[in-house]
């Protein structure tokens, strides 16, 4: 933890297909946005706050609101390419591992999983499990002494849609949809994502149960970019699961603010 803060700061949470940003009025997150990734190489940059401003504006897919003055950055990344992006950046200060307060945290874990897992605990109390349905899907868990229990990772929704329309002939592209999809399919569209859906639910809800089974006081914390559309489905198909599950969009935001504060 810092022992003088920042009162004004920026959090950058780069994950696999975004840039994931958060205003922090010291301990309070006032703002947040999403970009998409710079080119590499990329020229030095500079990223600054303005107060008069509710929404930065955009500038070639890029956030740069005015001001003289640049606000400390802090960066969570799991992707090496745009972490050199931001090596010159002159308030810079890149979140490790070593900087998270969990114990048994093996070296390769990503980051994006150890913060979000913090924040979970430190919000909401340990014991806890994570589902962060990004890109990859994973699990994270911990027990009540902070110990990393450990986890799984697996294909998110979007991924597995892609790499069937990529990796075959005839498989179209497919979109999620907003609600469950019938079971047994009349057609290639809706069987592709009946196949996954359904399967993916099942597998969540396995990886609940047996959590709740060792842990039965822990809270269930589901979080990333397919969130809430994973949440609908888990109410349509489990509900007495749903129930249980808390929803928060800017989790390894808070995690890089716990590693502060």
């Amino acid at each position: 933890m810092l022992s003088n803060p920042p009162k004004n700061w920026l959090a950058l949470a780069i994950g696999n297909s975004r840039l994931h940003w958060g205003l922090f009025n010291q301990q309070t997150l006032t703002q947040t946005w999403n970009t998409n990734h710079l080119p590499s190489p990329h020229p030095p940059l500079r990223v600054h706050h303005s107060p008069q401003r509710r929404e930065p504006p955009h500038r070639g897919g890029f956030t740069i609101p005015p001001s003289p003055h640049p606000l400390p950055l802090f960066i969570a990344s799991v992707v090496p390419e745009q972490t050199q992006v931001w090596q010159n950046y002159p308030k810079v200060n890149f979140i490790t591992l070593k900087q998270i307060p969990l114990n048994n945290l093996y070296p390769t874990l990503g980051i994006d999983r150890a913060l979000a897992l913090l924040a979970a605990g430190e919000i909401w109390g340990f014991p806890v499990l994570v589902i962060d349905t990004g890109t990859a899907l994973t699990f994270t868990s911990a027990d009540c002494y902070r110990n990393l229990i450990g986890g799984a990772i697996l294909p998110g929704l979007g991924l597995q849609l892609s790499t069937l329309n990529q990796k075959t002939g005839q498989l179209p592209k497919v979109e999620l949809p907003q609600q469950l999809p019938s079971r047994y399919a009349l057609n290639t569209t809706e069987a592709i994502q009946s196949g996954i859906i359904y399967t993916l639910l099942a597998g969540i809800k396995d990886f609940i149960a047996a959590w709740l089974q060792d842990y039965p006081e822990s809270k269930i914390v589901i979080t990333g970019g397919d969130r809430n559309v994973l949440f609908t489905y888990l109410k349509s198909q489990f509900p007495e699961i749903a129930a249980g599950i808390i929803v928060e969009q800017n989790l390894i935001l808070w995690g890089i603010q716990k590693t502060l504060m």
